[in-house]
């Protein structure tokens, strides 16, 4: 391995001198970042409880960071060693110098760090965005993947929901920033509501708390230059996904995965289908699915015991069964 490719720091949240505000940092993360040629990389670790766990990397969706994992890597930490990855240009990572935001462009980027850091094989664990992404990586990675969770994985759709459609309108050319400018007057706590409505089966679920911090986080997103092209380029991304076929299509990548693969939907989902639990069931072979009535986009974020339960299952099966390794790499 070039030594090139491993200049790794630990901070404590700092940011760039240009930004105003910090990342948050929970009780018992640490903010990693993980230079690499053209591409750098923040990683937010909650080490295991105990040493010698399997690594586990955590990919979040669109417009969110590793934040989102916050909930759900403590009540793993008993089975895994937890890394949560801010894809490039989310979060606290800065853009990729080659401003590649497609699902292969961000699978990339998880293949090179996992490949630089000799972290894998891992156990995978990936949102909407994400869990194309991570569809993506353990297909043409098989090697780099224990098991793989996908929550809401946003897979192709022939009749998406009318509630994800922004999305696809977010992908066109000159929306970004329009709608930069039609929402310019609006509040960071607006806003947050919108993506909780959105995203969450109940926002009621939401605590004080929670929300508080969304908003501190919609504060220090908006101030980031390159946010909304990120959010257009990564959402043009989606939709470019959607359209490619042959071997390059994801549900056909998703035929290839030979991990144990646990897949969750939530039936108040607004943004991928609930209907399509049955069809990633089939495309997945010898797949677990986890269907949660009340959940929305984010089960990760709205039920983290019951995910925690139905991951810990998967990876003691696979352990039991002796196809998934449980040591450390």
């Amino acid at each position: 391995m070039s030594s090139t490719e491993l200049p790794e720091t630990r901070t404590a949240a700092a940011p760039p001198a240009s930004r105003v505000r910090t990342v948050r940092v929970a009780d018992g993360e640490e903010l990693r970042s993980v230079a690499l040629p053209g591409l750098s990389l923040t990683v937010r670790a909650r080490p295991g409880n105990r040493p010698g766990l399997a690594p586990a990397l955590y990919v979040h969706g669109l417009g969110g960071s590793s934040q989102n994992w916050s909930a759900l890597m403590p009540l793993l930490a008993d089975h895994v060693d937890g890394e949560a990855v801010d894809l490039p240009g989310f979060g606290d990572s800065a853009p990729p110098d080659d401003s590649n935001y497609s699902v292969t462009g961000h699978a990339r980027a998880v293949i090179r760090l996992l490949d630089a850091r000799g972290r894998g094989p891992v156990h995978l664990i990936g949102n909407s965005l994400g869990g194309a992404v991570s569809t993506r990586v353990a297909a043409v990675r098989p090697d780099l993947v224990r098991t793989l969770t996908l929550v809401s994985p946003a897979l192709p759709e022939l009749r998406a929901q009318r509630s994800a459609w922004p999305t696809v309108f977010l992908a066109l050319p000159g929306v970004a920033p329009l709608f930069a400018k039609l929402t310019k007057d609006w509040t960071p706590e607006q806003r947050v509501r919108g993506v909780l409505s959105l995203c969450y089966g109940d926002p009621g679920r939401v605590t004080d708390e929670g929300f508080r911090h969304a908003v501190e986080e919609m504060e220090r997103r908006l101030e980031l230059p390159y946010f909304w092209d990120v959010m257009a380029r990564s959402s043009r991304g989606i939709v470019d996904a959607y359209t490619l076929g042959g071997q390059h299509g994801l549900w056909r990548q998703a035929e290839r995965v030979l991990a144990p693969t646990l897949l969750i939907y939530g039936g108040r989902d607004q943004l991928v289908s609930f209907r399509m639990a049955r069809k990633a069931a089939a495309a997945f072979r010898g797949s677990r699915l986890l269907t949660l009535p009340d959940a929305g986009h984010v089960a990760m974020m709205e039920y983290p015991e019951t995910v925690a339960t139905a991951v810990r299952e998967l990876i003691e099966a696979g352990e039991e069964a002796g196809t998934v390794n449980s040591g450390g790499s």
